[in-house]
């Protein structure tokens, strides 16, 4: 994760490569994705290299277009 800077460009804090779940939303659909990120020890900002944005980005468009087939179903959301 070289892409990501060592330094938090929010509060100045220590970046530490990290195992994180970003939670993607698109349209009504949402997806839990396990992704490798840049956190914050201060703050807890993620900060995220090109190609874990564009694994993002594939993501919610997947889920935009309920193109869902591939994803594991894993319960059901509710809103009330």
């Amino acid at each position: 994760m070289s892409t990501i800077s060592q330094v938090c460009p929010v509060c100045g804090g220590e970046v530490i490569e990290k195992t994180v779940v970003k939670l993607v939303r698109g349209g009504n659909n949402a997806l839990l994705l396990k992704v490798t990120a840049g956190v914050c020890h201060k703050c807890g900002e993620q900060l995220f290299d090109y190609e874990t944005h564009q694994k993002i980005d594939f993501a919610r468009r997947e889920l935009a277009e309920n193109r869902t087939e591939h994803f594991k179903k894993i319960g059901i959301v509710y809103a009330a």
